[in-house]
């Protein structure tokens, strides 16, 4: 699972990652934080490549947000 913290773009964010070939699915919000399974085995990685889909979008470049490894 991995974690995705930010106070802005939530719809965005859910609908650009479920839509990355099945490597993600939006499990839940918590406050500022967005929760997702992966299929991705290493975590870290999975955070990683979220982060880098996030920011190649034009609203993501200026976006302030934290993408992490989950419990």
């Amino acid at each position: 699972m991995i974690s995705i913290n930010t106070p802005l773009q939530h719809d965005n964010i859910i609908e650009l990652l479920e839509n990355q070939g099945g490597q993600f699915t939006f499990v839940e919000k918590k406050g500022i934080k967005l929760l997702f399974e992966t299929t991705i085995e290493d975590k870290a990685v999975a955070a990683k490549l979220a982060r880098e889909a996030i920011k190649k979008e034009p609203w993501g470049t200026g976006l302030y947000f934290q993408a992490e490894a989950a419990e």
